[in-house]
């Protein structure tokens, strides 16, 4: 896996993918999508606008799971770390107004990587280049570093020393394909940025 962006003119960036590299990112993005959950239904039965399911409330309280609580982290500090009562409910309650908003958003990303990489079909072995607009490569960094968290969350990687600790497991380890798809993510990540600062 050796794909990295390069910048293109217009500011977007262009990056080659092989086979591998685009059934890996699908799948991970799929995953990811599973993961967050479905979207709110914005339509009636009769296909008219509902706006009051734009201010439905969320969730008050974080997720239960790990990967979902480091996608959708407490306001404020979160209650381990802030054990005030009222900074508890203005956590509480800036979560029921927004965390809907955030996993459609999220959701609204990892579908747009997954339709940017449905349009490629690489042949005789040669990795098809996928080339992004600056609004697609926006979405495409919001996906890539949801995908990071969500598995830098499941290897319990704390800071980037982690990371280089993993990086030397034995083969045999168990871990050791979604360290490497970890890695590879985050040099995606970083040198798409560097494509949109050039």
């Amino acid at each position: 896996m050796t794909g990295h962006f390069e910048p293109l003119p217009d500011g977007g960036a262009a990056v080659p993918l092989d086979e591998v590299e685009i059934s890996i990112l699908r799948s991970l993005a799929v995953q990811l999508m599973e993961l967050i959950g479905p979207g709110e239904q914005a339509t009636d039965d009769e296909g008219e606008d509902l706006l009051a399911s734009v201010f439905n409330d969320g969730p008050s309280e974080p997720p239960a799971d790990p990967v979902l609580a480091r996608l959708f982290p407490d306001a404020y500090g979160g209650p381990d770390l802030v054990p005030d009562d009222d900074v508890r409910a203005a956590a509480a309650e800036f979560r029921r107004y927004t965390e809907n908003d955030l996993r459609a958003r999220k959701r609204t990303d990892a579908l747009a990587l997954i339709r940017a990489l449905d349009t490629l079909s690489p042949s005789g072995g040669d990795p098809a280049v996928l080339r992004l607009t600056a609004d697609e490569c926006r979405q495409w960094l919001g996906a890539l570093n949801d995908l990071r968290l969500a598995i830098g969350t499941r290897l319990e990687v704390t800071d980037e020393e982690d990371g280089g600790e993993l990086l030397r497991l034995p083969d045999s380890d168990p871990r050791k394909p979604m360290v490497m798809a970890y890695l590879w993510l985050g040099g995606l990540q970083e040198t798409l940025v560097e494509s949109l600062t050039a």
